[in-house]
C-alpha cells in the first residue's frame, strides 16, 4: 500500500508565533485513522516566528528527532544541555525516565522543521539529547540514515526500532529504498518527486504531504523538480 496524505488536509493549528500542521493525531487535532505508522507516532510540520518557541515542558518515554528544513532551532534542557541546529540537520533527545526542555527560534526570520516522535524500544532509559553536523553533500542523490536504531554507522542512536533517511535529488533524479515490507513514512520538505512501490503503485507527492507506504519490498523516488525528502522506516508495534 502506498497512501498520499496531502498537506491541505492534515491537521492543522495557529498560534500566532506557530503554525502547525499534523500527520497524525496531536493536541486538539484528533484522527482515528491516524494515530501512528508503525511506531512512528508524531510528525508535525512547525513554523516558528523569530525570537519565540516553545518554553520549558517535559516528556517521557520517546525518541524525538527535529529535523530542521529552514532557520534553526535554540535546544535548552535541564540536564544543562545547550545547542543550535541549522537547516539541514537533525537534533535527538531521548526522554526516556523524563526530561525538561525548551526550543526557540532565536533567529530573525522564521525557522521551519519537522518534529518526529518515535515509540522507544527501551522504558525509562537515561534521557539524552545529541546533535551532529552531517555533511550535506553526502545526501546529494541518495538518502542518508541521519538517527537510527539499526546499528547504521555514523547516525544518532535511537532507542527505537527504526530510522530517519534525509536526501536531495536534483530534478530527474531517482533513488531507491529498501523496506522489506515494513512501514515507511516520508515527506518532500521541498520539491515534488513520484513515489513508485514494488507492486506498481505510483503517487505524486508536492512539498509537505506525507506518503504512509507498507507491504513494499522497495520505494523508487523520481524528483520531478529539485527535492528534499525525509523519511522514516518504522516497525510494526508489537
Amino acid at each position: 500500500m502506498i497512501e498520499l496524505r496531502p498537506f491541505e488536509k492534515l491537521g492543522k493549528s495557529d498560534h500566532g508565533w506557530l503554525k502547525a500542521n499534523f500527520h497524525f493525531s496531536f493536541a486538539d487535532y484528533r484522527n482515528k485513522d491516524r494515530v501512528h505508522w508503525g511506531n512512528l507516532r508524531v510528525w508535525n510540520n512547525d513554523r516558528i516566528a523569530p525570537q519565540s518557541g516553545f518554553p520549558p515542558h517535559p516528556h517521557r518515554d520517546m525518541e524525538i528527532v527535529t529535523y530542521v528544513i529552514r532557520g534553526a532551532i535554540t535546544h535548552q534542557d535541564h540536564l544543562g544541555n545547550k545547542g543550535r541546529t541549522e537547516a539541514g540537520q537533525i537534533q535527538v533527545m531521548s526522554a526516556g525516565r523524563g526530561i525538561q526542555h525548551a526550543e526557540y527560534n532565536m533567529e530573525s526570520a522564521e525557522t521551519e522543521l519537522f518534529q518526529i516522535w518515535i515509540l522507544p524500544n527501551k522504558e525509562g532509559v537515561p534521557a539524552r539529547w545529541e546533535t551532529v553536523q552531517f555533511p550535506a553533500e553526502a545526501r546529494d542523490g541518495r538518502l542518508v540514515p541521519l538517527a537510527s536504531g539499526r546499528g547504521h554507522e555514523g547516525a544518532i542512536p535511537l532507542y527505537a526500532d527504526g530510522a530517519l533517511y534525509a536526501g536531495k535529488l536534483k530534478a530527474g533524479e531517482v533513488t531507491r529504498q529498501k523496506l522489506g515490507g515494513k512501514p515507511a513514512y516520508l515527506v518532500p520538505a521541498k520539491g515534488r518527486i513520484e513515489v513508485k512501490g514494488s507492486d506498481g503503485k505510483l503517487v505524486t507527492a508536492n512539498t509537505r504531504d506525507g506518503v504512509a507506504v507498507v507491504d513494499q519490498d522497495e520505494i523508487e523516488l523520481k524528483a520531478l523538480e529539485d527535492a528534499e525528502i525525509v523519511l522514516v522506516e518504522t516497525d510494526q508495534i508489537n
